[in-house]
């Protein structure tokens, strides 16, 4: 369990799963593993503290998760999104979760991931920790 998480905390959290991975739960690979993932790997950096004091620092901090960048097409849909999309509700149940510590790491303490058809730099000389569905994930702090 993660102290001093505030509900604007899970919002924020619930928005960026949704916005870097609500496609992939309906994917034989991915599923609710799909969202958990990238729960797990803001989770991993906001104990790291490197990147940001809190989860909603972790998730708005520049350039880190593409949904939040204003050029972005998901941006929109993200801050949009409501309680009545029962994709959003399953974001928001497992960003409440993972920040409880009800699920495993499916990352294996993963800080960075990457969608399949792009290979950031810093993916160069990493070992991945996981692949699930369209994403790969890599413990590098």
């Amino acid at each position: 369990m993660m102290n001093n998480v505030t509900e604007a905390d899970l919002m924020i959290l619930a928005r960026t799963i949704y916005g870097e991975a609500r496609g992939e739960l309906n994917k034989p690979d991915g599923g609710k593993h799909s969202l958990e993932a990238v729960a797990w790997v803001v989770k991993n950096r906001a104990k790291q503290k490197r990147f940001g004091q809190s989860i909603s620092n972790v998730c708005l901090q520049p350039w880190q998760f593409s949904c939040w960048n204003t050029n972005d097409p998901n941006r929109q849909k993200l801050l949009d999104v409501t309680f009545d999309d029962k994709v959003f509700q399953t974001c928001f149940l497992t960003a409440t979760n993972v920040v409880l510590g009800k699920s495993e790491d499916c990352t294996f303490g993963a800080d960075h991931y990457h969608a399949l058809q792009v290979f950031p730099y810093w993916a160069k000389n990493a070992t991945p920790t996981a692949k699930i569905a369209n994403h790969v994930f890599y413990r590098l702090g």
